[in-house]
């Protein structure tokens, strides 16, 4: 029998034939949520042309202006994409690399954003540097050293997460970007988990580019998301599709607006809905601060709390320690799973799979738990779990994916 969610999984249309703890993948969209999209997307519809030319610039800025106090941003600094692999993307080919040149990432990087940015490098004949970050790790100095200690003369850019995609920590991207920028180095902060996963106060912070998504976390219609660029750099971004901003004769909004405002037909309606997830989700919890930074801050410590609890049930089932300090947690954990053998974890590896590990198909077929398994790509024996806290999820469900990963896991032992 399946544990039960929690009772405020009524705002959601998630299966309940899944137990689901994935939130981190793509988040999931309340029912008031998309009934606001499903009004914007009526009122859009009505009178398509209307709409485009008089109401759209207005209602996106005023949408902008709402969730800004949440990006600790000015509202005209910053646009809606569809999700940061599209920022990624826009700040990638924008860059305007030479031979030689070099950009700094990590092996904890999402792999999408990786590959924009190794595409970028290719084209110009300059070198992406993928720093070896560790995994279990101590702490937050030898991310920090080795990301600094990697800049060189020839450092153009440095695209830094502020939490991990595989294994969901938080990084100290806080403690990066200052001294990067200091060195004259542009950073890229791909935020993709930030709104309502942490804190973001990207104007005190200085990057010259930052991303995120606002259906992740903040649980936005699908396909929202933003990229923030600070003014002395805006004249040099452009997006991903160039449209009419680019020889528009307007002067009354920055070429930046004009850029990145109107890609051409598509719907508008997931934008202008996020601000109606800013202000529905920390009522589902019953908070009632009026202040969105002081409310979504009561959101990300209740999921904290949550996400290291699931943890700990998983660590002690598996006999395993925690990877990252508590500190650097948000609303995901990872958990190392006990090791294989290494000719038995290279056959298991090699394993047909829709995912990243056969151990994930394993876990939605027989146990109907809907949860990512990575693997490290060099080393075999070393998977782990990565589990999501929303506030639909319960300390039941997290134990009930011990005991079937205990399970699993002998499985694959008696082969």
């Amino acid at each position: 029998m399946l544990p039960s969610p929690s009772p405020l999984v009524a705002h959601w249309s998630l299966d309940p034939g899944v137990v689901f703890l994935n939130h981190g993948s793509f988040g999931a969209t309340p029912r008031v949520v998309r009934e606001a999209e499903a009004r914007w997307r009526d009122r859009f519809e009505a009178e398509p042309v209307r709409f485009v030319i008089d109401e759209m610039e207005p209602a996106l800025a005023a949408a902008r202006r709402e969730l800004s106090p949440l990006l600790g941003a000015s509202a005209d600094d910053w646009a809606f994409v569809t999700n940061a692999t599209t920022a990624v993307n826009s700040v990638a080919r924008s860059l305007r690399l030479s031979p030689g040149d070099e950009v700094i990432t990590s092996n904890h990087e999402y792999n999408a954003c990786h590959n924009a940015m190794q595409w970028a490098c290719d084209r110009a004949g300059a070198k992406l540097v993928r720093v070896r970050w560790p995994f279990p790790l101590r702490g937050e100095d030898e991310l920090a050293e080795s990301i600094l200690g990697a800049i060189t003369a020839r450092t153009r850019l440095v695209m830094l997460s502020g939490a991990t995609s595989p294994t969901g920590f938080i990084t100290p991207f806080e403690r990066i970007v200052p001294l990067a920028q200091a060195r004259g180095v542009d950073v890229l902060l791909d935020a993709a988990h930030g709104p309502g996963f942490m804190p973001l106060e990207l104007d005190r912070l200085g990057a010259a580019y930052a991303t995120g998504n606002f259906h992740k976390w903040m649980c936005a219609p699908k396909g929202s998301a933003f990229l923030h660029v600070r003014r002395d750099r805006q004249a040099g971004i452009d997006p991903a599709v160039i449209s009419h901003g680019l020889n528009s004769t307007r002067t009354d909004v920055s070429r930046f607006r004009l850029q990145f405002d109107y890609w051409g037909t598509e719907d508008p309606a997931r934008y202008l809905a996020t601000p109606d997830a800013m202000r529905a989700v920390p009522g589902f919890f019953g908070i009632s601060e009026t202040d969105p930074r002081a409310a979504w801050r009561a959101v990300m410590q209740r999921n904290n709390v949550l996400a290291r609890r699931g943890r700990d049930i998983l660590c002690a089932a598996l006999g395993t320690a925690p990877p990252v300090p508590d500190h650097m947690l948000g609303a995901m954990a990872a958990v190392m799973l006990p090791a294989h053998p290494r000719e038995l974890a290279a056959r298991l590896r090699a394993r047909p799979t829709r995912y990243a590990d056969a151990l994930q198909d394993a876990l939605i077929a027989r146990h109907r738990v809907q949860v990512p398994i990575w693997g490290d790509p060099e080393d075999p024996t070393r998977r782990w779990v990565r589990i999501s806290a929303q506030g639909y999820n319960t300390e039941e469900q997290y134990a009930y994916l011990a005991r079937a990963l205990v399970e699993e896991l002998e499985r694959e032992r008696r082969g």
